[in-house]
């Protein structure tokens, strides 16, 4: 493997470290009486101050060949601009506003491991797009065939997932149950869309767009619902600015410019394929901020994951 290639992996391995604790700053932030879409747009405005001061410092790229102008506030044409809407709507505020609304109605184990089913569905929805359109859209997906250590990998990663989430205990909810299908499903179309965009507009300023649509399509759904603002008492709370800061700054800012910029070196299929960690690190997390203990059934299934990740990434290359 070449060395770059390792840094592409090593860059998910941290983000996907990062993103297995969000779930819990969610939790807290939920306890304290702010809803769903308030903690995304506090979160996503956040990071998108943030891109804008970095875009400002790296005012320029060079991008297939051509001086991109990081500063631009329109893409070079409508198409683009409906894409980074589509964008913005599916791994920005559809996505989070599917995935914290699911905690209220099912247990948080359920939503993780649904939610973590997204790596599946860009497998799938890749293959269908390679077979089903042409030219720059369709060249620009990774290229990936069903081939047993495809399967093999998924049914490990699902069934240590299984094994790590639930450990026997399995309630179903209907309506949070949907929303956190909902929610793999959004993400599973940003991870088709995204490698395309990051690749024609450099890393930083595809990242900004897609902030940016998902702060105007959250406006309307606080507007439109009545959600209550948080109380400023609440926002005073170490306990509540600590949690936003560290949405907004580490698993926003600095996790989804890194996701978007691995993706684009590793390819859409084999880096979301690392979602399947996701719930491996928040046990791990647990085990060592929280105290708990690790049964043995948890892990066999952290195993499991490991190597169902290792064998689902396994591409024959040219």
């Amino acid at each position: 493997m070449k060395r770059s290639r390792l840094i592409f992996h090593f860059t998910e391995l941290a983000i996907m470290a990062i993103w297995g604790c969000t779930f819990v700053s969610t939790k807290v932030l939920l306890m304290h009486g702010l809803t769903p879409a308030w903690i995304f747009l506090i979160r996503f405005s956040i990071a998108y101050i943030g891109m804008w001061l970095l875009c400002l410092k790296y005012p320029e790229k060079r991008v297939n060949g051509h001086t991109l102008i990081r500063r631009r506030l329109l893409s070079g044409s409508t198409l683009h601009e409906l894409i980074f809407l589509l964008l913005g709507i599916s791994g920005g505020s559809l996505y989070f506003l599917t995935e914290n609304n699911a905690l209220a109605h099912t247990q948080a184990c359920n939503v993780s491991f649904i939610v973590c089913s997204a790596p599946l569905f860009v497998t799938i929805f890749t293959m269908l797009s390679k077979k089903l359109f042409k030219g720059n859209f369709a060249d620009g997906l990774e290229d990936v065939s069903l081939s047993w250590t495809l399967v093999i990998g998924t049914l490990l990663a699902f069934g240590g997932m299984a094994m790590v989430l639930f450990e026997g205990n399995l309630n179903l909810s209907l309506k949070g149950d949907l929303l956190s299908l909902a929610a793999a499903l959004c993400w599973a179309v940003y991870s088709l869309f995204m490698c395309q965009m990051t690749e024609r507009y450099g890393t930083l300023m595809a990242t900004r767009k897609v902030f940016f649509y998902g702060l105007v399509t959250i406006i309307p759904v606080i507007i439109i619902s009545h959600n209550p603002a948080p109380e400023p008492s609440a926002l005073i709370e170490t306990e509540v600015w600590g949690n936003l800061l560290f949405l907004g700054f580490m698993a926003s800012l600095v996790c989804f410019v890194g996701w978007n910029w691995a993706m684009a070196g590793l390819g859409n299929v084999t880096s979301t394929n690392y979602v399947y960690l996701n719930p491996l690190f928040t046990l791990v997390g647990a085990v060592i901020i929280l105290g708990e203990s690790m049964t043995a059934t948890s892990a066999i299934g952290s195993a499991f994951i490991l190597l169902g990740v290792i064998l689902a990434g396994i591409r024959k290359r040219k």
